[in-house]
């Protein structure tokens, strides 16, 4: 396995690819694979063989040629391209049910990840814990928090009309990647990444889909 300096851009596409990829190898490890060639990679987990090589050739050269990639070697490497090969800390704001469901998530506390408080402006919620043991802080002592834990990534679970000023206090707190869960647009922040999931954003689209179903079956006529 030769290795090489990543290139300076990596567009969002191949990250999004990196992390298919990356699932499909745990899942391998997992089973106690040892080698697999591009081709079977894309059998089994329906990607494309020529696009699984072409993404790994960005970061230096992986696999033997009529052999295949080593799963553990190949998996611990994306790793470390994607920076998973450390762990990063998490907060969670908003406690709602869709903020402690994100907090106790394996997905939040897994490989590279781990989600080491909830913020909220209820003082009524603020001195409990998840159901997984996550503290539950009042959202007006998050920069003193700042030293201490360090968090890196901050999650936006709460109303509309907080997202921007609350992604200002996790901003000034020191994060530097805002995943915003809230049903309105982020605008990029300076110094900070900022990524939107708009659930109710993939709910429409799956109407949108059904309904062209709908349209493709529906007897014409006057």
């Amino acid at each position: 396995m030769i290795e090489k300096d990543p290139p300076e851009s990596v567009s969002e596409a191949t990250t999004h690819r990196l992390s298919l990829l990356l699932r499909s190898l745990r899942v391998l490890d997992g089973e106690k694979v040892g080698t697999i060639s591009s081709q079977q990679l894309a059998e089994r987990f329906g990607l494309n063989s020529a696009q699984i090589r072409k993404d790994l050739a960005q970061f230096g050269e992986f696999g033997v040629r009529g052999v295949g990639y080593h799963v553990p070697e190949l998996k611990a490497r994306l790793k470390s391209v994607m920076g998973l090969d450390r762990v990063r800390n998490v907060w969670v704001v908003g406690a709602g049910n869709l903020g402690q469901a994100l907090a106790d998530s394996k997905n939040f506390n897994s490989e590279g990840f781990r989600v080491v408080a909830l913020f909220d402006s209820d003082r009524r919620k603020v001195g409990a814990r998840s159901r997984t043991g996550v503290p539950l802080r009042d959202v007006a002592t998050l920069k003193e928090w700042a030293a201490k834990e360090k968090a890196e990534i901050g999650v936006l679970a709460v109303p509309a009309d907080a997202v921007a000023s609350v992604a200002l206090l996790l901003r000034d707190a020191g994060v530097r990647a805002i995943l915003n869960f809230a049903p309105i647009t982020l605008a990029p922040l300076p110094d900070v990444v900022v990524k939107n999931v708009d659930l109710t954003l993939f709910l429409e689209n799956l109407s949108f889909q059904l309904a062209k179903s709908d349209a493709g079956t529906r007897p014409k006529g006057g």
